[in-house]
């Protein structure tokens, strides 16, 4: 994150996240460094309730980033957090109210090993890629005989 107190805005102000802890002071210190696999780290964090999983923010004051932006989704190392939601429709809807931009239009897959999967994609004040997905069904059978079919071809 380049601006912690600016995301802490987005995740929690936007989009709903609530604290699991309130933004730490800085940590730095030479034991910093090897612990985060950052030689020099210099940082502070907060962590935000994601469901039962915590979702942590981490502004670095050092060393400085080598990248101005998000790696690309196709790049080794990128990431992205699809969030659940109930309505994929009214939750873009009411993200759209509060200015947030989608890449497109909700795609909806109806065949296929994600049939049922409605999915959009947007992103973070930082440009970090964020996902909204609703699973309006879900043939678990199917799955199930999917999953062990490729288990098997292993």
């Amino acid at each position: 994150m380049k601006d912690l107190d600016a995301s802490i805005r987005f995740y929690h102000d936007v989009l709903g996240l609530e604290f699991s802890n309130e933004p730490s002071p800085w940590f730095e210190g030479e034991g910093l460094g090897p612990a985060v696999g950052v030689p020099g780290a210099a940082l502070r964090q907060v962590s935000l309730l994601l469901g039962d999983t915590t979702l942590e923010l981490l502004e670095y004051k050092s060393p400085p980033s080598e990248t101005a932006m998000p790696l690309k989704s196709n790049c080794i190392g990128a990431s992205h957090v699809a969030f659940l939601v109930d309505d994929i429709e009214e939750t873009k809807a009411a993200l759209e109210a509060k200015g947030i931009e989608f890449f497109s239009d909700v795609s909806v897959v109806d065949e296929g090993v994600l049939a049922g999967w409605r999915w959009v994609y947007f992103s973070d004040p930082d440009g970090y890629p964020l996902e909204l997905v609703e699973v309006a069904y879900y043939n678990e059978d199917e799955r199930r005989e999917g999953i062990a079919a490729y288990l098997a071809s292993r």
